[in-house]
């Protein structure tokens, strides 16, 4: 039977495991993020450049992808580089069609070469092309759901090789509320994240052996150029009543939550899918 001493001993062991600390903790570890190679698709406008600028503020190296719809997107993603490189990261960025599963295999290849590896994917790039379903076309549904459910796809099977091989990885898929909860006239944006949140759990289950985290973040209604300019002013109105916090979102908003995901910090959450939507969905 110990004695009185020993049992002293250990319990000021035990306390000294469990005393509070006196320094708090950061939101999240910044510092692991130095040095980690970063793709974002769909990365030079809205909720993509927010998230690649958080990141590269963090020290990871940055390569996004963009959709080259004529001389604006171009412009866009010289000025989303030219702000990436003013944070003393590397970067490396071109037109990417992620419905083409060839053209995003090449692009992972020119990431691993130009900046040494993978640790980070972002799943981002998304277009809507609302209608009724019974007004809808083929090339509608077909355009959105190859865009935003198949890119995801695309670029999640291409970089897991390498996330797999090195037994670390972080991947946040950008759903959206309406994958939870749908409106009139988006069957097709709808279904395309709905069916994002299932590959996000899917490959949770699949790659979380090997030490990969796959999350969603699911936004609201945000204010990005994409919204503003195609959604109408009453639409937005109601969007704001049904938000308990009475506002619309901005990037930034997003972009915090992807980081954090992205983070040590985050390191036994995967699977999730978190909204950011002011309380839209309550």
């Amino acid at each position: 039977m110990p004695d009185e001493r020993s049992v002293q001993v250990a319990v000021e062991a035990l306390l000294d495991e469990v005393s509070t600390a006196t320094q708090p903790r950061p939101l999240f570890d910044a510092a692991s993020l130095r040095g980690r190679v970063a793709i974002v698709t769909g990365g030079s406008s809205g909720i993509g450049r927010a998230v690649a600028l958080d990141l590269a503020r963090c020290g990871c190296d940055i390569a996004f992808c963009y959709l080259d719809s004529g001389a604006k997107a171009r412009l866009d993603a010289q000025d989303a580089a030219r702000r990436l490189r003013e944070t003393e990261v590397r970067v490396h960025f071109r037109a990417c069609d992620v419905r083409d599963s060839l053209d995003v295999r090449r692009f992972v290849a020119e990431v691993l070469e130009e900046l040494g590896g993978i640790h980070i994917l972002i799943n981002n790039a998304g277009i809507s092309r609302d209608q009724p379903l019974w007004r809808m076309e083929d090339h509608e549904w077909e355009s959105v759901v190859r865009t935003n459910l198949d890119g995801a796809f695309y670029f999640t099977k291409a970089v897991a090789p390498t996330l797999r091989a090195q037994e670390y990885g972080k991947i946040v898929n950008v759903a959206s509320v309406h994958g939870i909860r749908s409106v009139f006239g988006i069957s097709n944006y709808a279904s395309s994240k709905a069916g994002l949140i299932g590959l996000t759990q899917s490959a949770a289950v699949e790659l979380g052996p090997m030490n990969i985290n796959v999350n969603a973040v699911a936004p609201g209604y945000i204010r990005t150029t994409r919204l503003t300019e195609g959604v109408p002013l009453d639409a937005l109105d109601r969007a704001r009543e049904q938000s308990a916090l009475g506002r619309l979102g901005d990037p930034q908003d997003v972009a915090g939550v992807v980081v954090f995901l992205c983070s040590e910090t985050a390191r036994h959450i995967t699977g999730a899918v978190i909204p950011i939507d002011g309380g839209y969905l309550l």
